[in-house]
């Protein structure tokens, strides 16, 4: 958390969007290497996952514009 109230996140709804960003893309777009997946495949053997393919939450790696276009609905908060 301190690398990321280090950069320009001096409010905390700023620290927050920042942080669901970061988020976004680590579940969805990029392929960690622990989760790859065994492919019969003649030009590679593994295949990549992401967090959110190995959860069963997608079937393929997210670009850019789909996570860009993707409208989250916020959370309710009850106080």
């Amino acid at each position: 958390m301190v690398r990321k109230t280090l950069s320009f996140s001096k409010e905390e709804e700023m620290l927050q969007a920042s942080c669901a960003l970061e988020d976004a893309f680590y579940n969805l777009m990029r392929p960690v290497k622990t989760l790859r997946i065994e492919v019969n495949d003649d030009t590679r053997r593994w295949g990549p996952r992401t967090p959110a393919m190995a959860a069963g939450l997608t079937d393929h790696t997210w670009t850019i514009e789909e996570l860009m276009m993707t409208v989250v609905v916020p959370e309710a908060i009850n106080t």
